[in-house]
């Protein structure tokens, strides 16, 4: 298993860390407030796969299907994540902030978040996550299965409400909800620690890095092929995206990490050189549903509307 490292990073302040600041200086606030540049999309979909970095991934042969995607789609080749570890960066593309220090925080979120938006919105939302004990588990860890890949547990509008609570489920679900048509509108889809990148291929104790990325890019095609094809896909959007880069990696706080954008409204084979990190995702995903409501600092992030036609 793969040991993650938490990196203290003295420059953000503690000061910054507490209030939840995303700790990100951004070229610029967004010449699209209101979304009018992004498509308006019927559902929108992000993957988040783990702890590579840019260079690790794009153009490496073990991850054919992530790569085709890339080529043929839109790539984010200047993108990195916000800091280390994982879970203040998952923090950042649900809330707009980092909130935590490290993967251990327990406590319940009360701030402004993607659930609350898509709600009051009248939008739906689903997390479809990996190895999930059961529908609206709110728990702990239940290895494969990390709770602190799944930001969604730690909201008061999820923990105060077991409707929302039961948009939590199983990945085995999505499959279920591709076949009938009803898919959510948001979709935010977690692959367990075997299969995103994170540590070794089920059933391999040691492995290589090239059989890890070769795994999760297997995992990745099986279940995103069928949701490309469906007829549910021809007026959405799919994100991949790393939650941070390998640990030695601290450029812009979190690494550059490898971010594909794929729908049939993007662009064709496009790959953008601005900046963005995970608060302009959160942005790009909202403006797309037209949900107003742009948690944190995703109302001030540069807009990614250069990716589509």
């Amino acid at each position: 298993m793969k040991l993650k490292h938490a990196i203290l990073i003295c420059v953000l302040g503690a000061a910054m860390l507490e209030c939840g600041c995303s700790g990100v200086s951004h070229s610029g606030l967004s010449s699209d407030p209101a979304g009018a540049n992004v498509p308006n999309f019927d559902h929108v979909f992000i993957v988040i796969e783990e702890n590579h970095s840019y260079n690790a991934v794009i153009g490496n042969s073990n991850m054919p299907y992530l790569n085709s995607l890339a080529t043929a789609n839109g790539l984010a080749s200047q993108y990195f994540a916000n800091t280390h570890p994982s879970l203040p960066n998952y923090f950042v593309l649900t809330a707009g902030a980092t909130i935590a220090r490290d993967d251990g925080f327990t406590d319940v979120v009360n701030q402004d978040n993607v659930v609350r938006a898509l709600t009051a919105a009248g939008k739906t939302w689903k997390c479809y996550a990996e190895s999930l004990p059961s529908v609206g588990y709110l728990g702990n860890d239940v290895p494969p299965y990390f709770h602190h890949h799944n930001p969604f547990v730690y909201f008061s509008d999820v923990q105060n409400s077991s409707a929302e609570a039961s948009n939590i489920v199983p990945i085995t679900q999505l499959a279920t909800d591709i076949s009938s048509g009803s898919l959510p509108d948001y979709a935010f889809i977690v692959p367990d620690i075997n299969n995103d990148a994170h540590d070794c291929p089920p059933g391999m104790s040691t492995c290589s890095d090239e059989q890890v990325l070769a795994n999760a890019d297997q995992w990745l095609a099986g279940k995103i092929k069928p949701l490309l094809a469906s007829s549910k896909f021809q007026n959405s959007l799919l994100i991949v995206t790393f939650d941070e880069s390998d640990s030695t990696d601290v450029a812009h706080l979190g690494g550059q990490v490898a971010t594909v954008i794929v729908s049939p409204l993007a662009k064709s084979g496009y790959r953008s050189t601005s900046f963005y990190q995970h608060e302009s995702l959160l942005k790009l995903m909202l403006e797309g549903l037209r949900v107003a409501d742009l948690p944190g600092a995703a109302a001030s992030a540069p807009d990614m509307a250069e990716f589509f036609k």
